[in-house]
């Protein structure tokens, strides 16, 4: 099902050989210089009009459809705007993992008034999001931060800002966020405005998923899990403070978000009223 994946990492043979240095210059080096992460290869597929990102394996990373670049091409990526049943004019918006831009993208295009930040650790998945996923340069609005995302969370200037913000962290196998902590979860909610919104994508048949709930329950008033797509994600939706569950009124809005952006709001709607059941 994969077809045209290439790598993006440069060759490390192609650079000309140095000359070996002393022992105890390595060491005193060594010593200094900050451990560099290690990242696994970023490779692309292209199948029916749909690009894929991959970090190496089969798992899919992010999609975009060539001729719509800014539209959210996976069901699950979908459902993390689903903050927008209860925020409709967002004047902060982040992304922790920044995938194919996807997110990233549609929130720049959908809410012009706002910031739109997207927090990414591998410079290599920028560079891709920039050279086959259409990803705009930084402007005035965008800001793409080549940063670890717990980094982010735990600065206190980033506290308080955000309206909504949006998890998606995954390694190269895609089976469970790499940052999972109660901890972590902490420094997402304190990100947020007192009626800020988290949309974190979880895999429901992976014991990551328990683990995930329990850390947002930990740090969140609130949290609502939404019905498991087809390919196994599962989205969370977590409230800094905690919101009514009002049928009708999320009904009128899910209306609106169809109307404006063509996103499925209404399942939406459908799958938050079926977790209080």
């Amino acid at each position: 099902m994969l077809i045209k994946r290439k790598s993006i990492e440069k060759e490390e043979s192609s650079r000309p050989a140095s000359k070996p240095a002393p022992a105890k210059a390595v060491a005193k080096a060594a010593a200094k210089a900050p451990r560099k992460p290690r990242f696994a290869p970023v490779t692309l597929s292209e199948q029916e009009g749909v690009r894929y990102l991959h970090f190496g394996t089969e798992w899919v990373q992010g999609a975009m459809r060539i001729r719509k670049p800014d539209w959210p091409e996976l069901e699950y990526a979908q459902q993390m705007m689903a903050w927008m049943l209860w925020q409709d004019a967002p004047r902060a918006i982040a992304q922790l993992g920044l995938g194919t831009a996807a997110l990233t993208k549609f929130c720049y295009k959908t809410f012009p008034a706002a910031q739109v930040t997207a927090v990414e650790l591998n410079p290599h998945v920028i560079a891709i999001c920039q050279s086959m996923f259409k990803l705009p340069d930084n402007d005035e609005r965008l800001h793409v931060l080549e940063m670890d995302a717990l980094d982010y969370v735990d600065d206190p200037a980033n506290h308080g800002t955000l309206d909504a913000l949006q998890v998606d962290l995954y390694d190269a196998t895609a089976r469970g966020p790499v940052l999972d902590t109660p901890e972590f979860y902490q420094g997402c909610a304190a990100c947020l405005k007192e009626d800020g919104i988290m949309t974190v994508n979880l895999f429901g048949d992976h014991p990551s998923y328990a683990k995930n709930l329990k850390a947002m329950k930990f740090a969140f008033a609130q949290v609502i899990a939404l019905p498991q797509v087809h390919d196994g994600n599962v989205v969370a939706i977590a409230f800094r403070t905690p919101r009514p569950i009002d049928a009708a009124a999320l009904a009128e809005r899910a209306a609106q978000i169809v109307a404006q952006t063509k996103l499925p709001a209404k399942s939406w709607v459908k799958g938050v009223l079926a977790s209080q059941s």
